[in-house]
């Protein structure tokens, strides 16, 4: 399904993309995977993604609130939070809720809206994008998200599990195959935001 702006159409991987960006420039903000897996909280991943995509849905594809929650599958209210955070009082924050195992909406909503600036001012995730990858195998297990991220680059959404599967063959984080995971899944995968989502609590579940 497109997303409509006005008399024009913007692809739904055209949002993955830029949300995508997004989302690496805030783990970027954050000081990287390996700062979350210091802090044992990898629920982290999926509401900074969460947040890459409220942001770029309201900002590029100037949705309203109901859109995005409706796209999200979140509460209008959670919705409103990352929309309305304040970056400036989350950068001051950041230290101290980092030690939370999940991030309130408004600081990841927060974290995605310094992330989406830097990008328009030009300041893009590519020195963090290509260190995770240069690091590879020891990425794996502390920053696996921008793997799969690169893997599935150019991929069209909704993807099938086994055309993911494809793309993460060989990828392993504690001891489990992502690809064997992403098989499990039942039907087509809406979003790169789905599946990061579906690998987080697969591997947490252990």
């Amino acid at each position: 399904m497109p997303v409509v702006i006005g008399p024009q159409e913007i692809k739904e991987f055209d949002v993955d993309a830029m949300a995508i960006r997004v989302f690496l420039k805030a783990l970027e903000i954050i000081g990287g995977p390996r700062r979350l897996i210091e802090y044992r909280n990898l629920t982290w991943i999926t509401s900074l993604m969460e947040a890459s995509y409220a942001i770029v849905l309201a900002e590029e594809a100037l949705k309203t609130e109901d859109e995005i929650a409706a796209f999200l599958g979140l509460t209008r209210q959670t919705v409103r939070n990352i929309l309305r955070s304040d970056p400036e009082l989350v950068l001051k924050k950041l230290e101290g809720e980092l030690h939370e195992r999940t991030p309130r909406a408004h600081t990841a909503g927060g974290l995605a809206k310094l992330a989406y600036k830097e990008i328009k001012e030009g300041h893009d995730a590519l020195v963090f994008f290509s260190v995770a990858l240069q690091e590879g195998a020891k990425v794996l297990g502390v920053g696996w998200p921008a793997e799969v991220l690169a893997r599935i680059k150019g991929l069209s959404w909704p993807a099938e599990p086994e055309e993911i599967a494809q793309r993460l063959e060989g990828l392993v984080v504690e001891g489990k195959s992502l690809a064997a995971i992403i098989k499990e899944h039942e039907g087509p995968i809406a979003h790169p935001r789905e599946l990061l989502h579906f690998l987080a609590q697969k591997i947490k579940e252990g």
